[in-house]
């Protein structure tokens, strides 16, 4: 992270290391006497939860800003499915035969990733989970471009790792769920939706529910595999019941192909273009 001080005061990483090289005694060994910013105990007090997530959104948030990011292209999608050339080891024959989506993820994101490179990777740059399976095949379509691409991790209770496709200098890692989603959405423009289970439901309702209440602007709103999506989401059901507006179908478009959906982008906001109506 770059030093912006124009002020003549020693800094804290200064004061961090003399801190360190100081003599053993009661009182320096004393955690009252370690500086606040570099006491971990501290800092994990229950107390200072308000700090904890006043840094989690404000580090990505610099980084990203001295990177140059100015916008993104959202992939949420399943970290269990798998790239068609394993799909043999799949949990399941259903995971096998979505498989082909990790190829339409991985294309999806080349092809956004070429657009990218023309404005210096400020613009349309891909942001994922950071994990396998789909996250994966997003970050490596970026990665097939000779591009950059932003991973999102967040610490799990199982053993996990960033996917090998991120960019280093994009790769978070997150403790508070909420301030991720806000990473995720605070610069998007388009939001790709690919087949997965607890956590693309969220991520995909949660984005919905912003857009349909204007908490968020409306963007490309794609949902990659419309059998799987109406089979496990009975749309038209909550249309009739009354539960949301028939005009909310018209927030998401379903698409099969990363062409198809590239198609949708292009189309977006022009005149006697039908971008905005899902194919059903």
């Amino acid at each position: 992270m770059k030093d912006d001080r124009t002020h003549p005061f020693r800094d804290s990483q200064q004061d961090r290391e003399a801190s360190h090289h100081i003599p053993d005694t009661p009182q320096t060994r004393a955690s009252a006497y370690r500086l606040a910013y570099d006491d971990n105990e501290f800092m994990c007090r229950d107390d200072l939860r308000p700090v904890r997530w006043q840094l989690e959104l404000m580090k990505p948030e610099l980084l990203m800003q001295e990177y140059g990011v100015e916008s993104t292209v959202v992939l949420f999608g399943g970290a269990r499915i798998p790239e068609p050339a394993k799909k043999d080891t799949a949990r399941t024959e259903t995971l096998a035969e979505l498989s082909r989506f990790y190829d339409e993820a991985r294309e999806f994101a080349r092809l956004m990733t070429l657009r990218s490179k023309v404005n210096n990777h400020r613009e349309n740059v891909i942001v994922t989970g950071g994990g396998p399976g789909v996250m994966e095949a997003g970050n490596r379509g970026a990665a097939d471009a000779g591009g950059v691409s932003i991973g999102l991790n967040i610490v799990l209770p199982h053993e996990q790792a960033p996917n090998e496709y991120v960019t280093p200098d994009l790769c978070f890692n997150f403790h508070y769920f909420a301030i991720r989603k806000m990473h995720f959405l605070m610069r998007a423009e388009v939001i790709a939706i690919f087949p997965g289970g607890f956590g693309t439901l969220d991520e995909m309702f949660e984005s919905l529910t912003l857009i349909q209440t204007g908490r968020m602007k409306r963007v490309p709103f794609l949902l990659f595999g419309r059998e799987f999506w109406t089979r496990i989401v009975n749309w038209e059901a909550l249309a009739a019941a009354g539960t949301i507006s028939p005009d909310d179908l018209e927030l998401f478009n379903f698409v099969e192909t990363a062409q198809e959906a590239i198609d949708v982008i292009d189309g977006w906001g022009k005149p006697g273009k039908r971008t905005d109506i899902p194919g059903r």
